[in-house]
């Protein structure tokens, strides 16, 4: 969890540049057409045993305060991950966090990975500035990585921190980012977003806040689509920013498609076999 100062943030984090844009940088992204069509990367199976298969992962944690710094300090904490023979896929990693950090969308960032964002950090923080990074699988088969990916930041004299998560899709095999134009099939945006809709409404169906004044809700927090996907067991998942559909009370909403919903939309080998 984030620090209190972080859990009380009423803002998002809006990372400069994307898991897909950082891709494309890093020569990582998956061609337009992706895998073949006839080869199915879900398991015919869909349950929590296929995510405790895939890639290795090894830990990469740590917590550390300003060298030198007596005091009050600032503290960086970082709580990621590794990925053994996948140096590509920890390379993503890694700078994915990294450009997390910086928020400022009409400057590139001084720093591409998280030894250079801490010598950066080091530099530039306040005594009471506080970040922390985290990388976990969300979603691991032989053949499919998702990483979540979540950075937290708390700047000396703000009112409240700052945070944001994005979702990371990457094929094993092709060892390539899948954005959500790998994932769709050819003109099925319009598609997705009704289904993204239904299970919208349907989520707001389980909240008395929403349903007691639908109209008034809506016109505060309206419906918006969103790029930030994950293949799961169940379906795709949506996860977005605090804030960017619900109050901040409601935290990080996640949104999920179940595959049934999706036949059609989804490029078939993202789809499970039909049985």
């Amino acid at each position: 969890m984030y620090p209190s100062s972080l859990n009380r943030s009423p803002f998002s984090l809006r990372p400069a540049l994307s898991i897909a844009a950082l891709a494309l940088t890093l020569g990582l992204a998956g061609c337009a057409s992706g895998p073949k069509d006839d080869l199915s990367l879900m398991p015919a199976q869909l349950d929590q045993q296929t995510s405790r298969s895939g890639l290795f992962t090894q830990p990469v944690k740590w917590s550390r305060e300003r060298p030198g710094c007596q005091g009050e300090c600032p503290k960086l904490t970082v709580d990621s991950l590794a990925f053994p023979g996948h140096p590509r896929l920890t390379e993503l990693v890694d700078h994915a966090l990294a450009a997390m950090t910086w928020v400022d969308t009409q400057n590139p960032a001084p720093y591409d990975t998280l030894d250079s964002f801490e010598a950066y950090y080091w530099k530039t923080a306040a005594s009471r500035d506080e970040v922390q990074l985290t990388a976990r699988t969300r979603y691991r088969n032989e053949r499919l990585t998702v990483v979540e990916l979540d950075a937290g930041q708390y700047r000396t004299g703000m009112a409240h921190g700052i945070t944001g998560s994005q979702l990371l899709n990457w094929d094993n095999t092709a060892e390539k980012a899948l954005t959500i134009d790998n994932l769709l099939a050819p003109g099925a945006r319009p598609a997705f977003d009704a289904a993204l809709r239904e299970e919208h409404t349907r989520w707001l169906d389980q909240h008395a806040d929403a349903i007691d004044n639908r109209d008034n809700f809506n016109r505060m927090w309206p419906f918006a689509s969103s790029d930030n996907v994950g293949l799961t067991d169940l379906g795709v998942l949506v996860k977005y920013q605090p804030y960017e559909i619900a109050p901040y009370a409601w935290g990080q909403p996640e949104l999920l498609i179940p595959y049934e919903r999706l036949r059609g939309i989804l490029r078939p080998q993202f789809l499970p076999p039909q049985s």
